[in-house]
């Protein structure tokens, strides 16, 4: 098979994967799926970029009946909670970046850096991060929380699962109920499972109507 027949390939894969993801809200309670198979989810979505490659994402997996059940009405009493497979709590680590030495040393062992240069990097990094105020911070965070959730969705899809987004909960009461310290800013709650109903079609704007080249109309 040539290059540029599997290239074509890969294509159409990923157009179909990112065409057939929907916002499903009605699950199949008898679909489970094991520790192994998420995590394969969570590594593969983790490959998405980070600022400074700082990867502050944070995963918490609630599945059993009982959790679900008591995250239930913090969401507002949305079916899919206790439905899907699991509701996984997108985090965003506001200490995530005390890590960046451990990720840079290990692109040194693999030569992907040089270790001098990675050496200062860090400490720049570090140093910038440690500096900024709480709601830059919390930017940062909530920018690459969003591109590994989406990449999380995508990475589910391929695999045959179905997701939904959900940003109607309190965040609070979240916090409270399962132990979450204020150094994790929430993202997002993404339900995991198999659809027992599609999710709705839904059509788009059109690219002509909300892309501008090289200047933004007058109004």
């Amino acid at each position: 098979m040539s290059t540029s027949t599997q290239i074509g390939q890969s294509s159409a894969l990923f157009a179909d994967v990112i065409r057939e993801r929907r916002s499903v809200r009605v699950y199949d309670k008898s679909v489970r799926l094991s520790h192994e198979e998420i995590k394969e989810l969570l590594k593969e979505a983790t490959l998405a970029p980070s600022s400074t490659n700082a990867q502050p994402w944070r995963f918490l997996v609630i599945e059993t009946e009982e959790l679900k059940a008591k995250l239930l009405p913090i969401a507002y009493n949305q079916s899919q909670v206790t439905e899907a497979a699991a509701v996984i709590a997108v985090l965003g680590d506001m200490e995530g970046y005390k890590q960046l030495g451990d990720i840079i040393g290990e692109s040194v062992k693999r030569g992907y850096m040089a270790e001098d240069t990675a050496k200062s990097y860090v400490e720049r990094v570090v140093n910038m991060y440690a500096s900024l105020p709480e709601e830059r911070m919390h930017k940062v965070l909530h920018i690459d929380g969003g591109i590994v959730s989406q990449q999380l969705m995508l990475v589910a899809r391929a695999h045959g699962y179905d997701t939904v987004p959900m940003a109607g909960y309190d965040e609070t009461e979240f916090k409270q109920a399962f132990g979450v310290s204020d150094r994790y800013v929430p993202i997002m709650l993404i339900a995991l499972g198999k659809a027992a109903k599609p999710g709705h079609p839904t059509t788009r704007l059109p690219i002509e109507d909300i892309t501008f080249f090289n200047e933004m109309p007058a109004n």
